[in-house]
């Protein structure tokens, strides 16, 4: 079946994620992403990153940045330093 969920996986598990955006945005901005941390890069993108409960939530964070209109330049999950994770996460 394809849209079966990898069985390696829980479900559970909060899942960290990096939203590269084009131009730099002030962290003001920051309500507006959930707490997601703001850095801004030397080439004028700005990454947005940090732990996203679902899918439902990065759903979230991605129609935040289509209805302000910010330009999307990607959106990966990176695994989480095991040792930065909280007890029982991971």
């Amino acid at each position: 079946m394809a849209n079966q969920c990898d069985s390696k996986r829980g479900g559970d598990q909060i899942r960290v994620y990096q939203i590269r955006l084009r131009g730099h945005l002030s962290p003001a901005w920051m309500d507006w992403f959930e707490g997601l941390t703001i850095t801004l890069e030397d080439n004028g993108d700005t990454l947005l990153g940090g732990p996203v409960v679902d899918q439902a939530a990065l759903y979230g964070l991605l129609k935040t940045v289509r209805d302000l209109g910010l330009p999307l330049l990607s959106v990966i999950q990176i695994e989480p330093d095991p040792a930065d994770a909280p007890d029982g996460i991971g």
